[in-house]
């Protein structure tokens, strides 16, 4: 359950970014590239709050899905700068 949770909060912190447009005539990596951005660095910041003890794998926790949500949308603003 806990994966499911970080999986959504990192395709919830995706659907989000997609609202902000990216500047005109840039071209950054892309629709795809942006959602796997997201749903590796939710896995990764999942695990980190597992170790961090703010639920686990199989455990929902609300401070985890925080954790996740904002490093998958710091994943995705460094896609965008880079």
């Amino acid at each position: 359950m806990g994966i499911g949770l970080w999986l959504g909060s990192g395709v919830a912190a995706w659907i989000l970014a997609r609202i902000i447009p990216l500047r005109r005539g840039r071209r950054g990596v892309g629709l795809w590239g942006e959602l796997a951005a997201a749903l590796i660095a939710a896995l990764l910041a999942g695990v980190v709050a597992t170790a961090l003890d703010f639920g686990g794998w199989n455990e929902l926790d609300a401070r985890a899905a925080g954790f996740v949500f904002i490093g998958a949308l710091g994943a995705i603003g460094v896609t965008r700068a880079v």
